[in-house]
């Protein structure tokens, strides 16, 4: 699938959200096909077209010439929705967990409003609706993808998948080697998705399991900071050897009490993305878990500006997994951290004391 020959002409694509991961996004897909970026503050957007650097969030690093920018969501749809005979466009969605259900109710207003002004015999508006965020909503504990089917109700009939995998998005904007996931139950969107990304530096595989991979984005970043307090404890690699690898078959266990597939896990969305949250240096997950198990408090670490998505979801992670009968000891030691007062040293030495069992 990877390797299949790009569509011609290419499908334009909008990048909605003007973060790193947006943006790097952006620049990916701007080499490939007509590229707009949608930030939703307006001097941003003017900014970004005026400098081509997104100094906020990915500074240093030069946005094409030929990139569109807008602060318009109605303008962003417009470049991708078919028009006549021209394909639909791909929107990718690179806002944070916290704003998939405002966008997605958004898009799906607006969306419905051109669906029931076309002319019948209808024809796909967009070819899809990607997000790239990962964790589980605070308030509900529920996956991107259910956030979205429940936002997008308006439009059912629209595809609908996700993009992950082991990437930090800087190394993506400096154009280095990465390998991502998309996964739908739509064959045609994990096609769109494949052409207006896959080429160069970017490898791009296509994947049916939306759950499996929503589930190893999220848990990665638990891990990653369980890790991060066990390397600021100084435990060495031995622990965090173990941390990655009993964390995977945690993340496992979840995912497949959630209905997804075990294989998912061995790949890029599983142990790939694992792998680099738990020990890249560019990792604020791990980063976070550094510093507290150094002797910070949460509290102290996130008023430094350090931001980890671990820390937000861990709680509702651990919410779900109780109400589906699943044990997660890493995520509910780090819980214990993070949010209980508990002194990493004790936490690790809990687990330490567990019962020994089968692997």
């Amino acid at each position: 699938m990877p390797n299949q020959k790009p569509e011609h002409p290419p499908r334009p694509v909008a990048v909605l959200g003007a973060g790193a991961w947006g943006t790097a996004l952006a620049c990916a897909a701007n080499k490939h096909a007509p590229t707009m970026l949608w930030a939703r503050d307006e001097a941003f957007a003017e900014q970004l077209a005026r400098q081509r650097e997104n100094t906020r969030y990915l500074p240093g690093i030069q946005l094409p010439d030929n990139m569109l920018f807008t602060s318009s969501l109605d303008r962003a749809l417009t470049h991708v929705c078919a028009r006549s005979t021209e394909a639909a466009g791909l929107l990718i969605l690179g806002v944070p967990l916290a704003g998939l259900r405002a966008l997605c109710s958004e898009l799906g207003e607006k969306l419905s409003h051109q669906l029931a002004a076309q002319l019948s015999p209808k024809q796909q508006i967009v070819a899809g609706i990607v997000w790239t965020c990962k964790g589980l909503e605070a308030e509900t504990g529920k996956l991107p993808s259910e956030i979205a089917a429940e936002a997008l109700s308006a439009v059912p009939d629209i595809p609908t998948g996700v993009l992950s995998g082991p990437s930090f998005a800087r190394e993506v904007a400096q154009g280095l080697p990465v390998a991502l996931t998309i996964a739908s139950q739509d064959a045609a969107l994990r096609r769109a998705t494949i052409a207006a990304l896959h080429g160069g530096s970017m490898r791009v595989y296509a994947n049916q399991d939306v759950i499996g991979v929503e589930v190893g984005g999220a848990l990665k970043n638990v891990m990653a900071i369980a890790c991060g307090i066990g390397e600021g404890l100084g435990l060495g690699t031995n622990a965090r050897a173990a941390l990655i690898t009993r964390g995977l078959a945690e993340m496992t266990r979840f995912g497949e009490a959630l209905g997804a597939q075990s294989s998912t896990f061995s790949g890029l969305t599983g142990l790939g993305d694992l792998v680099l949250t738990a020990t890249g240096d560019l990792s604020r997950n791990r980063q976070v878990g550094l510093e507290i198990g150094r002797g910070k408090t949460l509290n102290e670490v996130l008023a430094t500006g350090l931001t980890a998505e671990g820390a937000r979801c861990a709680q509702a992670v651990l919410k779900r997994a109780t109400q589906l009968g699943v044990e997660l000891p890493i995520t509910h030691a780090v819980c214990e951290v993070l949010f209980e007062g508990v002194a990493p040293f004790e936490a690790v030495t809990r687990l330490l004391s567990r019962v020994a069992t089968t692997e």
